[in-house]
């Protein structure tokens, strides 16, 4: 089992930015690959970023290129996403989440955090 805790949501005006935290917990942090999805009320849930297990390639959907950027800590065992330039329609809950092998769809991931909620203001 991998137990992660998101943390660093809250509310922001349009513009602004957070960095949002997931530590992780249980098994090898450094064996995952680890990604950051966001769901809004009513919606799926999208992916929004991975990263390998090494840190040294991320993935990101169009949607968010440019603006979110995905890191981690191998020795803390905690990845990040540091959100730029937030626009009302990022208003969603954010998950992160562990895999065994690179995925963009949830079905590919084992493990679930609680998720954080980030709300932008207009």
């Amino acid at each position: 089992q991998v137990q992660l805790v998101e943390s660093g949501g809250g509310l922001v005006q349009a513009g602004g930015s957070l960095r949002l935290s997931c530590a992780a917990s249980g098994r090898t942090f450094s064996n995952y690959y680890m990604g950051w999805f966001r769901q809004a009320p009513g919606k799926e849930r999208d992916f929004v970023a991975a990263i390998s297990r090494s840190g040294e390639t991320t993935y990101y959907p169009d949607s968010v290129e440019g603006r979110f950027t995905i890191s981690r800590d191998n020795v803390k065992n905690t990845v990040y996403l540091q959100v730029n330039n937030l626009k009302p329609e990022d208003t969603a809950v954010y998950y992160c989440a562990a895999a065994r092998w690179y995925a963009r769809a949830t079905d590919g991931y084992d493990f679930w955090g609680q998720g954080t909620q980030v709300t932008v203001s207009s």
